[in-house]
């Protein structure tokens, strides 16, 4: 089983001990973190680096050009024989699911980001996370972070209040 930590929309321009208290709190035991945009700058995951698992990510809307240059804009992942495409996403929250997933092709869930609506569930047949945002609550009225877990190729997510 593969638990992946997944956190997007940190709108931060470094390094925060809040995050770091976040990372270390609800991340614990996982084997992957996933960013899905909207970091900022490249300072942001200097404390998700230190949790000391691997970092897979994607830029966002309101990322600096280091981070453009760092992550492309989206990207596809294997794991456990789940195809998982991550992508920030972008216009008004209404009808975002439908958008992003015309950028894929043959994926079984899409990570996104962009809202700051923390969402969990299955549309037009794909499984959809979105973990809202540990930081900013614009849009939404919590914070939040998100684990997925795939095992024996099916996926399952979790949101988590922060």
């Amino acid at each position: 089983m593969q638990r992946i930590g997944v956190i997007s929309d940190t709108h931060l321009s470094g390094t925060d001990k809040r995050l770091d208290e976040i990372v270390a709190r609800h991340f614990a035991g996982i084997d992957r973190i996933i960013h899905a945009g909207d970091m900022v700058t490249l300072h942001v995951l200097d404390g998700l680096y230190a949790a000391g698992k691997e970092i897979i990510a994607v830029s966002g809307n309101m990322d600096q050009r280091e981070v453009e240059y760092a992550f492309p804009p989206k990207r596809i992942i294997e794991v456990e024989g789940v195809r998982i495409g991550i992508i920030h996403g972008w216009g008004a929250p209404d009808s975002i699911r439908r958008r992003i997933m015309d950028s894929f092709e043959r994926v079984d869930a899409i990570i996104y980001g962009h809202t700051h609506q923390p969402y969990c569930g299955v549309e037009h047949g794909l499984f959809f996370f979105n973990p809202g945002s540990p930081m900013d609550s614009r849009f939404t009225s919590m914070h939040s972070v998100g684990i997925i877990r795939i095992e024996d190729h099916t996926i399952q997510g979790e949101i988590i209040p922060v």
